[in-house]
């Protein structure tokens, strides 16, 4: 696994970190203001950070234990973009779990990436 591909699951990791502890600011924080993005249970497209934010905050105020993790993340790299494919499960109570599909495009600005783009699909 080469650096580039270590900093891109490092940050994926952080991702999943900030949601669990409701941290909006940080999660923000790693997306392009100008950020698009399909969330799972919507079918209209999410543009910017004040729509995501709105998005987020939808999920956390479901459930005050709503849990997300990520596995079997891979991470594939093109120049200063990134594409990380994972399976996500989300748990808004114990014994109630939403899984699916994920994925998100990330550009590097100088030493700094950030999502770009990001697409979740539930399993069926």
């Amino acid at each position: 696994m080469t650096a580039v591909e270590r900093e891109i699951l490092r940050l994926e990791r952080q991702h999943v970190a900030d949601f669990n502890r409701r941290d909006l600011k940080a999660l923000l924080e790693q997306f392009e203001p100008s950020f698009v993005g399909f969330s799972s249970t919507r079918h209209q497209r999410i543009a910017g950070r004040a729509a995501l934010k709105k998005t987020f905050q939808h999920y956390l105020d479901q459930s005050p234990r709503v849990r997300y993790r990520i596995a079997e993340p891979r991470v594939q790299v093109f120049d200063g973009a990134a594409v990380v494919s994972f399976y996500w499960v989300v748990e808004l109570s114990p014994g109630h779990r939403v899984e699916g599909r994920g994925s998100h495009v990330l550009i590097r600005r100088g030493k700094r990436w950030r999502i770009a783009h990001e697409h979740f699909s539930r399993s069926h």
